[in-house]
């Protein structure tokens, strides 16, 4: 059987982002068990409705087709203001629009997050979780990942820390099961 393929989307445009080392040290958790592609989200215009009629931005065209190639998304987000950052909402929204024709329907989705802070990102998986689930992506519910970042999280060679491993690497595999359990439509 393939290995399936994954996008990975990192929600933050921080050159230093946490968030980012998170997703390396996962995907170097099982990167043999699947196919990885981090999908950049930096040329993305921002979403306009007035798109919709008119041509289409090319840069959301791209993002779309290689969102369609993916059997799952394994989106990797901060918490801004206890929501979802604007530049990973802009790249939902481009993607799933004109409406009919968007690119997420039916394809299976991980969150997971961290944060320096006590409840990591929490509220923003929360309000994510609701925004995928009305794009049509079946939404895997547990295990969550609310990550308290710590230096030693995640190593500059992207190798997770021991005492994290176990339950990073259990994320994972339940992720990969998800979306074999769960192929897009």
């Amino acid at each position: 059987m393939a290995k399936p393929k994954i996008g990975v989307i990192v929600g933050s445009n921080s050159k230093t982002s946490i968030n980012k080392q998170l997703a390396h040290g996962l995907v170097n958790l099982v990167q043999d068990q699947a196919d990885f592609e981090f999908l950049d989200l930096s040329g993305l215009p921002i979403y306009n409705r007035d798109d919709d009629a008119d041509a289409y931005p090319a840069a959301f065209t791209a993002f779309k087709d290689k969102v369609r190639g993916k059997d799952g998304i394994l989106l990797v987000t901060p918490e801004h203001n206890r929501s979802v950052p604007a530049y990973l909402k802009n790249a939902l929204d481009g993607a799933s629009r004109p409406y009919g024709s968007g690119a997420w329907n039916g394809i299976p989705a991980g969150i997971i997050g961290t944060s320096t802070g006590g409840p990591a990102t929490s509220m923003a998986q929360q309000h994510l979780r609701n925004i995928i689930v009305f794009l049509d992506m079946p939404a895997m519910a547990q295990p969550e990942g609310f990550i308290r970042w710590t230096d030693r999280l995640v190593s500059a060679d992207g190798k997770v820390a021991e005492a994290s491993e176990k339950f990073l690497r259990g994320y994972m595999d339940h992720f990969l099961a998800w979306v074999a359990k769960h192929p897009k439509q």
